[in-house]
Protein backbone atom coordinates (compact mmCIF):
# COMPACT_ATOMS: atom_id res chain seq x y z
CA UNK A 1 0.00 0.00 0.00
CA UNK A 2 0.59 3.42 -0.77
CA UNK A 3 1.22 5.15 2.43
CA UNK A 4 1.49 8.45 1.44
CA UNK A 5 -2.12 8.01 0.03
CA UNK A 6 -3.51 7.76 4.00
CA UNK A 7 -5.51 10.47 5.22
CA UNK A 8 -7.46 9.01 8.26
CA UNK A 9 -5.84 6.89 10.81
CA UNK A 10 -7.61 5.05 13.88
CA UNK A 11 -5.61 4.89 17.22
CA UNK A 12 -7.42 1.97 18.75
CA UNK A 13 -6.54 1.31 22.75
CA UNK A 14 -6.66 1.74 26.02
CA UNK A 15 -6.30 6.03 27.61
CA UNK A 16 -6.10 5.96 31.48
CA UNK A 17 -5.42 8.65 34.27
CA UNK A 18 -1.72 9.20 34.86
CA UNK A 19 0.29 10.13 38.21
CA UNK A 20 3.85 11.25 37.95
CA UNK A 21 6.10 11.98 40.69
CA UNK A 22 5.93 15.88 41.46
CA UNK A 23 7.50 15.82 44.82
CA UNK A 24 7.99 14.12 48.08
CA UNK A 25 4.73 14.07 48.46
CA UNK A 26 2.32 15.45 45.67
CA UNK A 27 1.83 13.87 42.04
CA UNK A 28 1.30 15.34 38.60
CA UNK A 29 -2.13 14.24 36.96
CA UNK A 30 -2.02 13.90 33.33
CA UNK A 31 -3.75 11.62 30.38
CA UNK A 32 -2.39 8.84 28.56
CA UNK A 33 -1.50 5.01 27.49
CA UNK A 34 0.29 3.33 24.79
CA UNK A 35 -1.95 3.73 21.90
CA UNK A 36 -2.85 7.04 22.86
CA UNK A 37 0.54 8.70 23.17
CA UNK A 38 1.36 7.77 19.67
CA UNK A 39 -1.99 9.18 18.48
CA UNK A 40 -0.85 12.75 20.45
CA UNK A 41 2.63 12.86 18.59
CA UNK A 42 1.30 11.29 15.45
CA UNK A 43 -1.39 13.69 15.15
CA UNK A 44 1.66 16.73 15.61
CA UNK A 45 3.27 15.09 13.13
CA UNK A 46 0.94 15.49 10.49
CA UNK A 47 -0.23 18.68 10.89
CA UNK A 48 -0.31 20.75 7.95
CA UNK A 49 -1.12 17.06 5.36
CA UNK A 50 -4.66 17.02 6.18
CA UNK A 51 -4.57 14.42 7.50
CA UNK A 52 -6.62 12.90 10.41
CA UNK A 53 -5.38 11.12 13.51
CA UNK A 54 -8.94 9.13 15.42
CA UNK A 55 -8.90 7.87 18.81
CA UNK A 56 -10.70 4.70 19.53
CA UNK A 57 -11.66 3.40 23.11
CA UNK A 58 -14.96 2.88 25.84
CA UNK A 59 -14.67 5.45 28.84
CA UNK A 60 -17.28 5.40 31.56
CA UNK A 61 -19.54 8.50 31.78
CA UNK A 62 -17.88 9.63 35.08
CA UNK A 63 -16.04 13.03 35.59
CA UNK A 64 -12.96 11.32 34.78
CA UNK A 65 -13.65 9.80 32.11
CA UNK A 66 -15.21 13.23 30.91
CA UNK A 67 -11.41 14.46 31.26
CA UNK A 68 -10.55 11.84 29.34
CA UNK A 69 -12.64 12.80 26.58
CA UNK A 70 -11.95 16.80 26.96
CA UNK A 71 -7.82 15.53 26.52
CA UNK A 72 -8.75 13.40 23.37
CA UNK A 73 -10.56 16.24 21.92
CA UNK A 74 -7.76 19.03 23.23
CA UNK A 75 -5.24 16.77 21.31
CA UNK A 76 -6.74 17.43 18.26
CA UNK A 77 -7.54 13.89 17.98
CA UNK A 78 -11.55 12.63 16.62
CA UNK A 79 -12.85 11.08 19.28
CA UNK A 80 -14.22 7.43 18.68
CA UNK A 81 -15.54 6.25 22.11
CA UNK A 82 -17.61 3.38 23.75
CA UNK A 83 -19.86 5.37 26.53
CA UNK A 84 -20.49 2.72 29.68
CA UNK A 85 -22.44 3.52 32.49
CA UNK A 86 -21.14 0.45 34.65
CA UNK A 87 -17.30 1.79 34.25
CA UNK A 88 -14.66 3.75 34.51
CA UNK A 89 -11.11 4.77 33.13
CA UNK A 90 -8.07 2.97 34.36
CA UNK A 91 -5.20 4.65 36.38
CA UNK A 92 -1.56 4.31 36.41
CA UNK A 93 1.43 5.39 38.56
CA UNK A 94 4.88 5.79 37.52
CA UNK A 95 7.94 5.14 39.30
CA UNK A 96 11.36 6.48 37.85
CA UNK A 97 14.52 5.10 39.02
CA UNK A 98 18.42 7.60 38.97
CA UNK A 99 18.61 6.54 35.20
CA UNK A 100 14.78 7.36 34.20
CA UNK A 101 13.86 3.85 34.15
CA UNK A 102 10.22 3.17 34.58
CA UNK A 103 8.27 1.28 36.40
CA UNK A 104 4.45 1.18 36.56
CA UNK A 105 1.50 0.09 38.97
CA UNK A 106 -1.65 -0.07 37.91
CA UNK A 107 -5.32 0.15 38.39
CA UNK A 108 -7.34 -1.04 35.32
CA UNK A 109 -9.34 -4.21 36.10
CA UNK A 110 -12.44 -2.51 35.99
CA UNK A 111 -11.64 -0.30 33.03
CA UNK A 112 -14.57 0.47 30.68
CA UNK A 113 -11.46 0.08 27.41
CA UNK A 114 -11.85 -4.00 28.33
CA UNK A 115 -15.78 -3.79 26.66
CA UNK A 116 -14.45 -1.97 23.35
CA UNK A 117 -16.10 -3.48 20.75
CA UNK A 118 -18.49 -5.74 23.57
CA UNK A 119 -21.77 -6.17 22.55
CA UNK A 120 -24.34 -4.37 23.01
CA UNK A 121 -22.00 -1.29 21.51
CA UNK A 122 -22.27 2.23 19.81
CA UNK A 123 -19.07 1.69 18.55
CA UNK A 124 -18.25 -1.28 16.54
CA UNK A 125 -15.65 -2.79 14.50
CA UNK A 126 -17.67 -1.10 11.52
CA UNK A 127 -17.24 1.93 12.73
CA UNK A 128 -12.94 1.84 11.60
CA UNK A 129 -13.97 0.74 8.39
CA UNK A 130 -14.21 4.80 7.00
CA UNK A 131 -10.51 4.87 8.18
CA UNK A 132 -7.56 4.42 5.49
CA UNK A 133 -5.15 2.79 8.72
CA UNK A 134 -5.42 1.46 12.18
CA UNK A 135 -2.97 1.59 14.93
CA UNK A 136 -2.88 -0.86 17.79
CA UNK A 137 -0.58 -2.74 20.14
CA UNK A 138 -0.48 -6.25 21.73
CA UNK A 139 -2.14 -3.94 24.95
CA UNK A 140 -5.31 -3.34 23.05
CA UNK A 141 -5.26 -6.90 22.07
CA UNK A 142 -4.56 -8.17 25.65
CA UNK A 143 -7.60 -5.75 27.27
CA UNK A 144 -9.90 -7.55 24.89
CA UNK A 145 -12.03 -10.56 26.12
CA UNK A 146 -10.85 -13.52 23.74
CA UNK A 147 -13.97 -13.90 21.30
CA UNK A 148 -13.67 -9.87 20.62
CA UNK A 149 -10.37 -10.36 19.90
CA UNK A 150 -10.72 -13.33 17.18
CA UNK A 151 -13.35 -10.42 16.00
CA UNK A 152 -10.98 -7.74 15.38
CA UNK A 153 -8.26 -10.20 13.38
CA UNK A 154 -11.24 -11.64 11.57
CA UNK A 155 -12.41 -8.12 10.63
CA UNK A 156 -8.84 -6.98 10.12
CA UNK A 157 -8.27 -9.20 7.31
CA UNK A 158 -11.45 -8.39 5.57
CA UNK A 159 -10.53 -4.59 6.04
CA UNK A 160 -6.84 -5.09 4.53
CA UNK A 161 -8.82 -6.97 2.04
CA UNK A 162 -10.43 -3.85 1.00
CA UNK A 163 -7.19 -1.62 0.98
CA UNK A 164 -6.92 -0.96 4.59
CA UNK A 165 -3.88 -0.43 6.59
CA UNK A 166 -2.85 -1.80 9.57
CA UNK A 167 0.14 -0.90 12.42
CA UNK A 168 1.22 -2.98 14.94
CA UNK A 169 3.70 -2.56 17.88
CA UNK A 170 3.47 -6.01 19.99
CA UNK A 171 4.25 -3.85 23.67
CA UNK A 172 3.88 -7.13 25.48
CA UNK A 173 2.78 -6.52 29.08
CA UNK A 174 2.79 -9.85 30.49
CA UNK A 175 0.44 -9.00 33.76
CA UNK A 176 -2.09 -7.94 31.24
CA UNK A 177 -2.30 -11.66 29.48
CA UNK A 178 -3.91 -15.20 30.84
CA UNK A 179 -0.86 -17.03 29.89
CA UNK A 180 2.03 -16.50 27.68
CA UNK A 181 1.08 -18.88 24.99
CA UNK A 182 -2.41 -16.86 24.39
CA UNK A 183 0.03 -13.71 23.66
CA UNK A 184 2.02 -15.25 21.54
CA UNK A 185 -1.04 -16.41 19.21
CA UNK A 186 -2.38 -13.21 19.41
CA UNK A 187 0.79 -11.15 18.57
CA UNK A 188 1.87 -13.65 16.28
CA UNK A 189 -1.56 -12.99 14.31
CA UNK A 190 -1.37 -9.71 14.23
CA UNK A 191 2.51 -9.49 12.85
CA UNK A 192 0.95 -11.91 9.81
CA UNK A 193 -1.32 -8.98 8.89
CA UNK A 194 0.92 -5.86 10.18
CA UNK A 195 2.07 -3.14 6.94
CA UNK A 196 4.02 -1.61 9.08
CA UNK A 197 5.64 -3.71 12.17
CA UNK A 198 7.06 -1.76 14.92
CA UNK A 199 8.27 -4.12 17.60
CA UNK A 200 10.55 -3.39 20.66
CA UNK A 201 13.69 -6.13 20.70
CA UNK A 202 13.00 -6.30 24.28
CA UNK A 203 8.90 -7.19 24.41
CA UNK A 204 10.15 -9.50 21.15
CA UNK A 205 12.79 -11.51 22.84
CA UNK A 206 10.58 -11.85 26.25
CA UNK A 207 7.71 -13.24 24.54
CA UNK A 208 8.99 -15.84 22.01
CA UNK A 209 12.20 -16.51 23.61
CA UNK A 210 14.62 -16.08 20.03
CA UNK A 211 17.92 -16.66 20.23
CA UNK A 212 18.88 -13.14 19.59
CA UNK A 213 18.11 -9.90 17.44
CA UNK A 214 18.76 -11.69 14.49
CA UNK A 215 16.36 -14.54 15.39
CA UNK A 216 13.89 -11.97 15.84
CA UNK A 217 14.76 -10.28 12.32
CA UNK A 218 14.34 -13.16 11.01
CA UNK A 219 10.82 -14.90 12.58
CA UNK A 220 9.53 -10.99 11.32
CA UNK A 221 10.56 -11.56 8.09
CA UNK A 222 11.73 -8.69 5.18
CA UNK A 223 9.17 -5.75 5.73
CA UNK A 224 8.47 -2.29 6.53
CA UNK A 225 9.02 -1.02 10.05
CA UNK A 226 11.77 -1.22 12.65
CA UNK A 227 12.85 -2.98 15.63
CA UNK A 228 13.28 -0.54 18.10
CA UNK A 229 16.49 -1.27 20.54
CA UNK A 230 16.44 1.81 23.00
CA UNK A 231 19.70 3.65 23.28
CA UNK A 232 21.36 1.78 20.46
CA UNK A 233 18.73 2.79 18.24
CA UNK A 234 16.15 1.35 15.46
CA UNK A 235 17.31 -1.44 13.15
CA UNK A 236 15.57 -1.31 9.72
CA UNK A 237 13.48 -4.39 9.03
CA UNK A 238 13.36 -4.25 5.78
CA UNK A 239 17.50 -4.01 5.63
CA UNK A 240 18.48 -0.32 4.97
CA UNK A 241 21.91 0.47 6.82
CA UNK A 242 20.65 3.12 9.57
CA UNK A 243 23.53 4.97 10.83
CA UNK A 244 24.19 5.33 14.62
CA UNK A 245 21.59 7.95 16.61
CA UNK A 246 23.02 10.18 18.43
CA UNK A 247 22.37 10.05 22.28
CA UNK A 248 19.72 11.54 24.23
CA UNK A 249 20.77 15.02 26.08
CA UNK A 250 19.42 13.25 28.84
CA UNK A 251 17.07 10.65 30.19
CA UNK A 252 14.49 11.54 33.16
CA UNK A 253 11.32 9.26 32.27
CA UNK A 254 11.39 7.02 29.70
CA UNK A 255 7.89 6.26 29.62
CA UNK A 256 6.58 6.81 25.72
CA UNK A 257 9.68 6.43 24.09
CA UNK A 258 8.75 3.42 22.00
CA UNK A 259 5.04 5.21 21.58
CA UNK A 260 6.72 8.41 20.34
CA UNK A 261 9.11 6.85 18.28
CA UNK A 262 6.08 4.70 16.30
CA UNK A 263 4.30 8.07 15.83
CA UNK A 264 7.25 10.03 14.32
CA UNK A 265 7.93 6.69 12.03
CA UNK A 266 4.76 6.41 10.75
CA UNK A 267 4.19 10.40 9.88
CA UNK A 268 7.20 10.22 7.97
CA UNK A 269 6.26 7.15 6.09
CA UNK A 270 2.65 8.93 5.39
CA UNK A 271 4.79 12.49 4.08
CA UNK A 272 6.74 10.05 2.12
CA UNK A 273 9.87 10.19 3.51
CA UNK A 274 12.09 6.64 3.06
CA UNK A 275 12.78 4.18 6.17
CA UNK A 276 16.35 6.15 6.90
CA UNK A 277 14.72 9.30 7.50
CA UNK A 278 11.59 6.99 8.97
CA UNK A 279 13.79 6.09 11.41
CA UNK A 280 15.46 9.43 12.61
CA UNK A 281 12.66 11.13 13.09
CA UNK A 282 11.26 8.28 15.27
CA UNK A 283 14.53 8.20 17.37
CA UNK A 284 14.87 11.93 17.63
CA UNK A 285 11.09 12.39 19.00
CA UNK A 286 12.01 9.33 21.55
CA UNK A 287 15.56 11.23 23.07
CA UNK A 288 12.91 14.32 23.31
CA UNK A 289 10.23 12.36 25.52
CA UNK A 290 12.91 10.77 27.63
CA UNK A 291 14.10 14.03 28.75
CA UNK A 292 10.74 15.40 30.71
CA UNK A 293 8.75 13.47 32.85
CA UNK A 294 5.19 11.87 31.98
CA UNK A 295 4.44 10.51 28.91
CA UNK A 296 2.79 13.49 26.54
CA UNK A 297 5.21 16.90 26.07
CA UNK A 298 3.60 20.15 26.03
CA UNK A 299 2.69 20.98 22.69
CA UNK A 300 5.09 23.27 21.04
Amino acid sequence: MDLTQIRRIACIGEVMIELSAAGADTARLGVAGDSFNTAVYLSRALRGTGAEVGYVTALGTDPWSDRIEAAIIGHGLTPVIERRADRGPGLYAIDTDAAGERRFTYWRSASAARTLFSDPCAVPLSALEGFDMIYLSGITLAILPAPVRAALIAWIDRYRAGGGAVAFDSNYRPRLWQDPAHARAAVAALWARADVALPSLDDELALFGDAGEDAVLARLGLRRGAVKRGARGPRDLGGADLPDPPPAPRVVDSTAAGDSFNAAYLAALIRGQGPVAAAQAGHALAARVIGAPGAILPDA
